[in-house]
């Protein structure tokens, strides 16, 4: 892992990056949420280079990545969901492999496995592709169940326990699978306890005729099938805009507001099952990423509100009558977001302080 150089004196300049820690250790300097809302607006920048007309889709996966998480992009093939999460390792700088997930693949072909070592006549562990840094878990819906729980722990926890021994994963972690909603043949429907393990799911959709139109021009212009993207970020810079994630301030009744959201999709008579408490924490996570992002080191209800479709609607199973009528759970989920009242947002201490300073000037 090599050092992030420090932020010229320049006040008007970057912010500051973090450095790798003398001893190896991986530790970061601290950022500020407004610092690191900058570096992660300099990693979108990048990414947007590459994948073109999804400025919305890629916020919410640099969401995703910012508060600690892992990422379900749910949507229709060739639309550039193996693209994307390509891009965000590279910008990022972090390490990258991918899982062709297939009908016939094996826990141990994720998590690795022992095998005999014929030089030194001793049992060495192998490790799977599931020791990296950014995994691209590609048409996970196409593997058997058994397979698919191979991912569990290592996404809950961080680590994998093969042959009765515990492995941590490298440091940051982070999956991003994706699933073709279409094809039902041949696939195997993640269950309700994986789909809860990712903080969010994504969709992507078509791009507008303008915007495809373009792509396929800069995709003749420069005469190669991909845009060559540049690093501009680290795995330990990436620890420290997770770290500063954490001092995002969330008050009493942003918190009440997240509890109220969660409830009522326990109570609406279209959903049979409503959202778990690890749904709650996933949306205060998130929203706190949006904050950070957009320069604040505070919440405010219209982030709880950006985020709660994206956090909550693959939690929640529908009534079975609704498949019929062709009622998904993101329109259900806006629907009763759309019916919870939000708390009246007020300025903060600090800040009423500041005002009335300058008015008695």
């Amino acid at each position: 892992m090599t050092a992030v150089p420090q932020a010229p004196a320049d006040p008007s300049a970057a912010p500051a990056a973090p450095e790798v820690a003398p001893d190896g250790s991986g530790a970061s300097v601290e950022l500020t949420p407004q610092q690191a809302g900058e570096c992660a607006r300099t990693v979108l920048k990048e990414i947007e280079r590459a994948v073109v007309g999804k400025p919305e889709a890629l916020r919410l996966v640099m969401l995703g990545v910012l508060a600690g998480g892992h990422v379900l992009i749910e949507d229709l093939p060739g639309l550039g969901k193996t693209l994307l999460a390509r891009s965000f390792a590279t910008t990022l700088g972090l390490d990258f492999r991918r899982i062709q997930f297939t009908p016939d693949l094996l826990p141990s072909d994720v998590t690795g496995a022992p095998f005999y070592d014929q030089r030194s006549g001793e049992m060495v562990f192998r490790p799977g592709p599931l020791f990296t840094q950014l995994l691209l878990a590609d048409e996970i819906n196409r593997t058997p169940p058994k397979t698919q729980a191979a991912l569990l722990e290592a996404m809950a926890e961080g680590q994998v326990s093969v042959d009765g021994a515990t492995r941590r994963l490298p440091q940051p972690f982070a999956v991003i699978a994706t699933a073709n909603p279409i094809e039902y043949e041949g696939t195997y429907s993640l269950p309700e306890a994986q789909l809860d393990r990712f903080l969010l799911r994504v969709r992507m959709g078509y791009l507008s005729t303008g915007l495809e139109a373009a792509m396929l021009r800069a995709r003749l212009d420069r005469s190669a099938p991909e845009t060559v993207l540049d690093a501009v970020s680290s795995p330990a810079e990436l620890l420290a805009m997770r770290a500063a994630v954490e001092r995002v301030e969330v008050d009493d009744d942003l918190v009440d507001y997240v509890i109220a959201l969660v409830d009522a999709t326990r109570n609406d008579p279209q959903i049979q099952v409503g959202a778990s408490p690890r749904g709650g924490l996933a949306l205060v996570q998130l929203a706190r990423a949006r904050a950070m992002l957009e320069g604040r080191d505070f919440l405010t209800p219209e982030d709880v509100k950006a985020l709660a479709v994206p956090a909550l609607a693959h939690r929640i199973t529908l009534k079975p009558e609704l498949w019929v009528r062709q009622i998904d759970a993101d329109e259900v989920l806006a629907r009763v977001v759309a019916t919870v009242p939000a708390p009246q947002t007020l300025p903060r201490a600090s800040d009423a302080a500041g005002s009335g300073a300058d008015a008695a000037r």
